[in-house]
């Protein structure tokens, strides 16, 4: 959700796999909201909306992240970054034929692989 990492997240994802296009979805904190997979309305909500991405658009891979300074996840790196990797996990089960990846965005908005 924050614009802060909208920019530097798309750029990454352009250059290095080379995405001509990026869907964006946005919630605060999706990583802590697809480890802890305990709030089912928005699990479902960004479900259906990595669906539509991935089946409508083709979709060949999804990034979860996790960012500095993040007010949704107010959490320590370690711990984002724990999640990030639940979050891989939890969505390979659902998507076991796309890339999923996991990102971390720094104190200088620098886009590093978990």
């Amino acid at each position: 959700m924050d614009g802060r990492i909208q920019k530097p997240l798309q750029e990454f994802l352009k250059e290095k796999y080379n995405a001509e296009y990026v869907d964006t979805i946005t919630e605060p904190g999706p990583c802590k909201i697809l480890a802890e997979n305990d709030n089912k309305t928005l699990i479902n909500s960004i479900l259906e909306r990595v669906k539509i991405s991935v089946a409508k658009h083709g979709s060949k891979l999804i990034a979860i992240s996790g960012h500095h300074d993040c007010a949704g996840n107010p959490k320590d790196e370690q711990t984002q970054k724990d999640q990030i990797k639940q979050s891989i996990n939890y969505l390979e089960n659902i998507y076991p034929d796309v890339k999923i990846i996991g990102l971390w965005i720094d104190d200088k908005w620098t886009v590093n692989n978990v």
